[in-house]
């Protein structure tokens, strides 16, 4: 219950936010929880809210199209890190609350929300492993400042997902917290400034958008025509693109455009006693813990036909290592009527399977008994498969063979949206060596050229 004195407080506060919590939350602060149990005093909705999504759950009950899956960052294998059990405390920086180290955490304890992470205004929080605040974190400066999100707020973990800048995604990164317009329209400081927030409109906590790569299943969606008219142009002719094109494609002509993503990770690699290497663009191509890479920069996204669903490898599933592996792929076809052309990053690897039952492992690298510790994957596979929940529930299991596949997944491209005068010109896909592979997409040919539409044949 608010004390009286607390209440007094906030009814005398004046317009400014800050005025309250600066009267309120002195301190001191041993560490994040403690924080947290101040700001419960006045907003206990809030942390019950927040431990009701997916920013805290790390999961989402999805529809695949054969199944319905509990899906998010908690259970995915993907092609980057592979997957977070047995690797939370390195994996869970990121996570909206302090102290997740292993499978005991406890999902129910409102003090370990971390309202800070969000709504720092300061610039100077920061989180180490399991979530925790850094010790050298003022924690009572940053407390009296919280304000509303900006994008450097979102930025600390969604530029940086996957174990560094611009790793994961091709349209997030460290560039993107004050774009100019060249590099995004409508992040543009100097323009219309949008916060993460403008478009991924918030309801208790709740934050709409699902990505592709993590929840495939996710339908809440957020597209261009919530702003913008389905027939914005002036021109009917590209008007006419809208049915079967979607936005992106002409206007976000490039991802990665001031830092490098990477593209391509193979874990086959590493542990070799050879030197780390470095590219044109200051990043690693190799290191000893965790392999080859590959970086691009100004990148032409790949094409294909997406409806809004996806389909993604789940924890357990066979796989035939002979094959390209898809962990996470859109959904449509031509002669889908819900689909368009998308533009997409598409992210390809090198992971370790088990060479008997042919399912991916969920590999420990991080932490006692880690591949990063020990250079031995015979090992790391059976601690990350003991540790993994997600593949005892489906009695998958590690034969103690192993050895490595080839994998990609798709992220769909959404930001850095260009100037319409960058936008894509008639000539970039209509032209001998045009972006689109037309036959790919299901066509006899460029529409242009052999007989059909601009529409689907």
């Amino acid at each position: 219950m608010k004390s009286l004195a607390l209440l007094l407080l906030l009814a005398a506060g004046s317009a400014s936010a800050a005025a309250p919590h600066q009267e309120v939350l002195k301190g001191p602060y041993a560490n994040g929880p403690e924080v947290t149990k101040a700001c419960l005093q006045c907003h206990e909705k809030e942390a019950k809210d927040v431990m009701k999504t997916s920013h805290w759950t790390w999961e989402l009950k999805q529809q695949l199209p054969d199944r319905t899956v509990m899906r998010g960052k908690k259970n995915a294998i993907n092609n980057f890190c592979v997957s977070i059990a047995g690797n939370q405390p390195r994996c869970t920086v990121c996570h909206a609350g302090y102290g997740w180290k292993d499978n005991n955490f406890d999902f129910k304890d409102e003090t370990k929300v971390d309202c800070l992470v969000c709504h720092d205004t300061t610039g100077t929080y920061s989180k180490t492993v399991a979530g925790e605040a850094f010790e050298n974190v003022d924690l009572v400066k940053v407390a009296q400042n919280v304000g509303k999100p900006v994008r450097d707020n979102c930025g600390s973990c969604h530029f940086y997902g996957g174990g560094g800048d611009a790793v994961k995604h091709g349209d997030l990164d460290s560039s993107m917290a004050y774009p100019d317009k060249n590099l995004d329209v409508h992040m543009n400081a100097d323009g219309n400034d949008f916060q993460c927030q403008d478009c991924h409109h918030t309801k208790d906590h709740n934050i709409s958008g699902n990505a592709m790569g993590v929840s495939p299943g996710g339908e809440d969606h957020i597209g261009c025509t919530n702003c913008h008219d389905a027939a914005p142009h002036a021109n009917k002719r590209l008007n006419a693109h809208t049915a079967t094109v979607a936005c992106q494609t002409c206007h976000i002509p490039y991802y990665a455009r001031q830092e490098a993503t990477k593209l391509t990770w193979d874990w086959s690699t590493a542990g070799e006693d050879r030197e780390d290497a470095v590219d044109e663009y200051g990043r690693h191509t190799y290191l000893k813990k965790k392999g080859s890479f590959t970086w691009g920069k100004m990148v032409k996204p790949s094409y294909a036909w997406y409806n809004g669903k996806a389909d993604a490898y789940m924890a357990g599933d066979k796989m035939d290592p002979t094959k390209v592996t898809k962990l996470a792929y859109p959904l449509g076809d031509i002669k889908d009527p819900k689909a368009k052309i998308y533009p997409f990053k598409v992210f390809t690897g090198k992971q370790i399977y088990d060479k008997k039952n042919h399912i991916f492992l969920n590999p420990k690298t991080y932490g006692k008994g880690g591949y990063w510790s020990d250079f031995d994957w015979d090992k790391a596979a059976r601690l990350g498969m003991e540790a993994s929940e997600a593949m005892k529930a489906v009695g998958a299991t590690y034969s103690g063979e192993y050895g490595f596949a080839p994998t990609e997944m798709w992220w769909r491209i959404n930001h850095m949206v260009s100037p319409k005068e960058q936008a894509l010109k008639c000539a970039d896909c209509h032209s001998a060596n045009g972006r689109l592979d037309w036959k790919a997409l299901g066509y006899k040919g460029d529409p242009m050229k052999v007989k059909g539409t601009l529409h689907r044949q």
